[in-house]
């Protein structure tokens, strides 16, 4: 590229004057997509009672959006390819505000589930358009490293903001403008998209794999519904049995059916990369304790601490601000010359260190000396580990098999987090009645020994998180045997991080 007297690079012809302008209207709408994973949590108490939903049900509420996003995710961005970009993009728009709106209006659970669930599914449309919109706006190599750069910005910090504006939409008007929020996002977003994003048609010869994102998405829902049945019915019950063992058979057929699609979802040879699927896996176990930590700390301060919705927006800010650090400040700067399994092993051990704290929680336990250190350690155990997971995965990937690599992360995100969700949720609810039930001799203290029981079961759950981060630094290390990276590309899309 040209360079003008001044010593500022030249614009390419064709490229977009405005293009900083639509990396604000991209970032905006992939924003609100990463905050909804976490806005709907300080809200959940509230509207768990207002919608009358069980323990072992209200899990639905983020796993209904995690599971349709990640299971819909790589289907999403071979429609951007068939569609266009540009027009996708303004479709998951509208259709995430209709959904939003939707769930905004619930009257009964089922209702709110659906909603999510529609959510995700457009989500899973407007995530790879936006990456991929990303990508062709900006052309010029320093350029889209800066742009990529505020755009995993504002990504990374999708959980602060959705955390502190649902505490304070939940506190000062009420739950369901965590849902309502989104509307006027998104419409600011199509308006933007319409007047500054610019794309190629779509290419009328890509396939759609329907009967993969059936078989892919199908298997996924029906082990996280055999998860979440095991509560109410029990781990031996015919229908769970049949759900898990069913959902274990359709992710076989679509492995299968991956060999023999002649437009797979998923290229079976992303994976057999030995670094890469030891990455996926990695990912998907980390996420699977962190969306659990998400969900009972939600519980336990608002709930079991008394603390209002705001106040415990403001208590996960240190989880975040640890991440931040952990990948920008340390694995960022460690990377270079550091095999990335040096980052990891120890990222996953000290998040795992930071869970220990929080399966000694009782009812009076304090945030200051015992919730707040877990917090730190388990968010820099995450930052050092996101960053070099994302670099590794995406590191000499072809630039045909760039896109799908990057939507397979964020799938290992969103699945690691749906599973986990519903897995960690059955266990502690299971421990909490079967606590309940062992202790409850004086009707006079049934109030107190219901409170320890909950307590009870979210500690017995962190217990099987700490043992899954242990089993991704053990994937991780035995796996991940690149070595450290000789330099860093742009051309790849970044995936964004789940917080």
């Amino acid at each position: 590229m040209s360079a003008t007297r001044t010593g500022e690079p030249s614009v390419p012809a064709g490229q977009d004057t405005h293009r900083w302008w639509a990396l604000v209207i991209i970032a905006l709408a992939q924003l609100m997509v990463v905050l909804d994973a976490t806005i709907v949590n300080i809200a959940l108490p509230s509207a768990q009672s207002a919608l009358h939903m069980s323990d072992g049900n209200r899990q639905w509420v983020i796993t209904a959006y995690t599971l349709a996003f990640g299971g819909l995710l790589l289907l999403g961005g071979r429609v951007a390819d068939l569609v266009g970009r540009k027009r996708t993009f303004i479709i998951g728009l509208i259709g995430f505000a209709g959904a939003s709106a939707l769930g905004g209006a619930a009257t009964t659970s089922a209702m709110l589930f659906g909603a999510r669930a529609l959510q995700g599914a457009f989500a899973a449309l407007l995530a790879p358009s936006a990456l991929s919109l990303l990508t062709t706006t900006f052309t010029d190599p320093k350029e889209r490293g800066k742009a990529f750069g505020i755009y995993g910005a504002l990504a990374g910090s999708g959980s602060a903001i959705g955390f502190i504006a649902g505490g304070l939409l939940t506190e000062y008007l009420n739950w369901r403008w965590c849902l309502y929020v989104n509307i006027p996002i998104a419409i600011i977003a199509v308006f933007g998209a319409l007047g500054l994003l610019h794309d190629r048609p779509g290419h009328k010869n890509v396939r759609l794999d329907v009967p993969g994102a059936i078989l892919g998405c199908g298997g996924l829902v029906a082990i996280v519904y055999g998860f979440s049945e095991a509560e109410p019915r029990g781990w031996s019950d015919p229908v769970v049995l049949t759900l898990l063992i069913g959902g274990v058979a359709m992710l076989a057929a679509f492995v299968w059916w991956q060999k023999r699609a002649p437009s797979p979802l998923l290229p079976l040879h992303i994976i057999k990369d030995r670094n890469r699927a030891g990455c996926f896996l990695t990912m998907g176990l980390a996420v699977i304790g962190m969306f659990g930590v998400f969900l009972f700390m939600t519980y336990y301060l608002q709930v079991i601490l008394g603390y209002s919705p705001v106040k415990t927006g403001l208590a996960f800010l240190p989880l975040t601000v640890a991440i931040i650090i952990g990948s920008t400040q340390i694995s960022a700067r460690l990377l270079p010359h550091l095999a990335p399994r040096m980052l990891m092993v120890p990222g996953m051990i000290l998040a795992a260190a930071g869970m220990l704290f929080f399966t000694q929680l009782t009812v009076e336990s304090d945030y200051t000396g015992e919730v707040l250190p877990g917090l730190l350690l388990l968010g820099l155990g995450m930052g050092l580990t996101f960053m070099p997971v994302f670099a590794t995965a995406t590191a000499g990937v072809a630039p045909q098999d760039s896109g799908v690599t990057s939507a397979t992360v964020n799938t290992s995100q969103q699945v690691g987090g749906s599973i986990g969700t519903a897995l960690l949720n059955t266990i502690a609810t299971t421990s909490t009645t079967a606590y309940v039930a062992a202790h409850l001799g004086n009707p006079a203290q049934k109030d107190l020994i219901v409170r320890e029981g909950v307590v009870h079961g979210y500690t017995v759950a962190i217990w099987w998180a700490v043992g899954i981060m242990l089993a991704a630094g053990l994937i991780a290390g035995l796996m991940v045997t690149a070595k450290p990276p000789k330099h860093t590309t742009t051309d790849a899309p970044v995936p964004e991080p789940v917080v």
